[in-house]
């Protein structure tokens, strides 16, 4: 059993992960990962520019990221585009692919673990998983970071949480990234530099999530540089906009004025 395969068939305009089963003059034959049906490549689909030698873009074996252009189980047919995926939908795909089959891999240790049918766990923990964090990979890619209590949260059993906290701590390397600005903030008031550090003080109080950091320290006055560590840049950008923005808003309220560059 697969974890990540699905019975169904797939919608038009979803990108789908493609393995390239045979090239030919006219366009490519390639299998859906995702659903383990035939698709179909129109050499007219492969690039927007001309196309001389089908293989300069694809070859045998390769995986490839494609968006379904139509669908017809009757005649269990699904046309293919290449050219009408971006570079970030590509990327971004073929990430999302690659950690759904980490999960699975993972999902399968914690089976062989505890004994359990992997259709058992599939309705266990990959399905709350889904629903609570948007993909498997998510949730357990949290409990590396965290522990088992978010997935005890989300009703798990303390041993199941336990046992896929533990493969994920063994199996998921924890990265981080780190996004930087630039604060300039004055106040001409007599007390202005105690000011000045109630504010920044009142910034770095904004609950951030578990695993991120904010460090807030001189260059030289009025610039303050401002480092946010998170998991990844969207939460890391997220994490800088609310304490730049509570550290000129606050230095504001006391009488002073404050500014944010990026970079």
């Amino acid at each position: 059993m697969s974890l990540i395969k699905r019975d169904e068939w797939p919608e038009v305009g979803e990108l789908v992960v493609a393995s390239v089963d045979k090239i030919m003059n006219y366009g490519v034959y390639v299998t859906l990962d995702e659903y383990e049906k035939e698709g179909f490549l129109h050499v007219s689909e492969i690039s927007s520019s001309w196309v001389k030698n089908i293989r300069d873009f694809v070859r045998e074996g390769e995986k490839v990221v494609l968006k379904v252009l139509r669908v017809d189980p009757e005649k269990r047919h699904i046309d293919l585009s290449l050219r009408r995926v971006t570079k970030r939908e590509r990327r971004e795909k073929m990430l999302f692919w690659k950690q759904s089959k980490k999960a699975e891999s993972l999902m399968r240790s914690v089976s062989q673990r505890l004994k359990m049918p992997l259709k058992e766990l599939y309705e266990k923990a990959w399905v709350p998983l889904e629903e609570a964090f948007g993909s498997a990979y998510e949730g357990l890619e949290k409990a590396a970071r965290e522990g088992p209590e978010p997935l005890v949260k989300i009703g798990l059993s303390a041993e199941l949480a336990e046992a896929l906290t533990k493969i994920a701590k063994e199996k998921i390397r924890i990265t981080n990234v780190k996004v930087k600005g630039t604060l300039n903030i004055s106040c001409r008031k007599p007390d202005g530099v105690l000011r000045i550090k109630k504010a920044l003080a009142e910034a770095k109080s904004i609950k951030i999530p578990n695993g991120s950091n904010v460090r807030i320290y001189v260059v030289s006055p009025p610039k303050y540089r401002v480092e946010v560590t998170a998991r990844d840049y969207k939460t890391a950008n997220l994490i800088m906009q609310r304490v730049t923005e509570a550290a000129v808003q606050g230095i504001k309220k006391f009488g002073g004025e404050g500014t944010f560059e990026r970079g």
